[in-house]
């Protein structure tokens, strides 16, 4: 991986969760060419193995864990493990979360011939199933309420201290189709900022990066047609987005450093910050 820049995290041990993932295990590839020691967290432990074993490979040190972000047993496993084979933990990344279909409408609007005239294949506000919505609150706020509870306990008092938040444009503004995983988002922002006061007496920072839009094996059938063309959705996106293009990976590197890094950003803490092109600055007109 090619650096924007380098922070010193030597003998630092940071644990990041949904790191089997494209942009988590980015995240922990960036801090462990940085010198930490890695905690690679997924509920699929090939999957997390995989990711330590690239960071190894290359000369960092890394090791995967399973753990599942909805269970406090299978934590307190995982930290038990982190604290045996590398320390007590210093940087948490809560990157855990998703979305569900149903949770999901299938229409942006909501029509009254949608109602008088129903189709199976159409979705609404009134098919959306409770589950589906629940399963979305708990991976996305539960997957990061819990982590934070087992971990922070390590990071109590301890210099240098930091926890990073994933949230999301829908945030900002909801998405159509997607109100819970919006919803959820919105609850991570809101939680960050409870969070960031909450730990500020006992030297924990927290803040949360708002990644725009990366193409990744998730959203890949969202926005890519089979034929490599743009999507009616990813069109809209790009239409909102004044930088005109999605985001790559590497460019959410530099704002993860400099949160984590207490030397650049040691009085920020509580935000929340836009990596998205624009796309929350742009009001459409």
């Amino acid at each position: 991986m090619n650096l924007p820049f380098k922070i010193d995290l030597k003998d630092k041990v940071a644990v990041v969760t949904g790191a089997g993932g494209a942009i988590c295990a980015g995240f922990a590839k960036a801090l462990a060419e940085c010198g930490a020691k890695i905690a690679v967290l997924d509920l699929n432990k090939a999957a997390a193995d995989a990711v330590a074993e690239e960071i190894n490979a290359t000369g960092g040190y890394a090791i995967g864990v399973e753990a599942n972000v909805l269970q406090i047993e299978s934590l307190q496993n995982a930290k038990k493990i982190v604290n045996e084979k590398l320390g007590t933990c210093d940087i948490l990344i809560n990157g855990a979360g998703g979305n569900h279909p149903k949770g999901t409408t299938t229409k942006d609007y909501l029509f009254k011939e949608d109602l008088e005239n129903k189709k199976e294949d159409v979705v609404t506000l009134f098919d959306l199933d409770p589950k589906g919505i629940e399963f979305v609150f708990n991976l996305n706020f539960l997957g990061t309420l819990l982590p934070t509870q087992i971990f922070v306990k390590d990071m109590i008092d301890k210099k240098d201290a930091v926890i990073l938040n994933i949230s999301s444009m829908n945030a900002f503004t909801p998405l159509t189709r997607i109100p819970a995983y919006s919803g959820a988002k919105a609850a991570i922002s809101n939680f960050t900022q409870w969070l960031a006061v909450h730990l500020s007496k006992v030297e924990v920072r927290v803040n949360a990066i708002a990644p725009g839009f990366f193409i990744g094996n998730q959203n890949r059938g969202l926005l890519m047609n089979a034929d490599g063309t743009y999507t009616e959705r990813a069109q809209k996106i790009l239409a909102a987005t004044p930088m005109d293009r999605f985001g790559e990976l590497d460019e959410l590197i530099g704002t993860l450093l400099w949160l984590v890094d207490s030397k650049a950003s040691g009085f920020v803490n509580g935000v929340v910050v836009p990596v998205d092109g624009g796309f929350s600055a742009y009001s459409g007109v």
